[in-house]
């Protein structure tokens, strides 16, 4: 890339990934993955994007504080916190490439197909039992390749909640999932002193693309929520895929 110091690439990604965060409660990893992983090994770039985007998920949370309903939120929790070892078990067992590409094509199918169908009628059905359901599947995944917010994400939408509705929920439990990620990287001492530097470095960034971030959502209404969210599901398949 143009002849700029790594550091500031980085700290570029980290605003325009802080931005699509602030805006729609997910996809830092996805937006900042990119930057990231050129200019820092995996092993550096990894515990940088999960820090990153935790700061991120921190000031958007606070700013949605008063639409967490704990009550809602608690069943996705729970069945997080017990699908993720069932990934981290099977991650020394299955490939996570095939497995990455299929969440793709998933991805990719189903956010095409919501964009042209329209909004569906609310899916009612399962209450907490199967929003629990729903919490472990993402824990699992998040435990094997990271990916612990897609199938929340995508369920809170099917659920019919309004866009703070959708955010209270899954946004809190990506952060815990995240936080559980960054836990298990720290205990292992997968955290660097490159990592801990890029980090100081993005951090004014991070804060000032939610910032960015937080103002064009609050412009936005249900229907153009939904559509953001689905754009970012679609470009999030089409980068696993690739």
């Amino acid at each position: 890339m143009i002849g700029l110091p790594g550091e500031v690439w980085l700290v570029f990604g980290a605003f325009v990934a802080a931005i699509a965060s602030g805006l729609a409660g997910f996809a830092f990893a996805l937006v900042a993955s990119g930057t990231f992983l050129h200019f820092r090994a995996p092993v550096d770039a990894t515990p940088l994007v999960l820090a990153a985007s935790l700061l991120a998920q921190c000031f958007t949370i606070l700013a949605l504080r008063d639409k967490v309903d704990w009550r809602r939120l608690a069943p996705f929790l729970a069945g997080g916190v017990i699908g993720i070892p069932l990934g981290v078990a099977l991650l020394h067992g299955v490939s996570p490439d095939p497995l990455k590409r299929a969440i793709g094509v998933f991805l990719v199918g189903y956010a095409a197909f919501m964009l042209l169908r329209g909004q569906p009628r609310p899916v009612t059905a399962g209450g907490r039992p199967l929003d629990g359901f729903i919490g472990f599947v993402g824990g699992a995944m998040g435990g094997l390749g990271g990916l612990s917010g897609a199938v929340p994400t995508i369920w809170t939408g099917l659920r019919g909640w309004t866009k703070d509705e959708q955010r209270a929920v899954y946004q809190p439990y990506i952060f815990f999932m995240q936080a559980a990620a960054l836990g298990w990287l720290w205990a292992e001492g997968g955290i660097g002193a490159q990592a801990v530097a890029d980090f100081a470095w993005c951090l004014p960034a991070v804060a000032a693309g939610v910032w960015v971030g937080l103002r064009l959502y609050r412009r936005v209404d249900d229907a153009q929520f939904r559509r953001i969210v689905l754009a970012l599901l679609l470009a999030s398949g089409v980068v696993l895929v690739l």
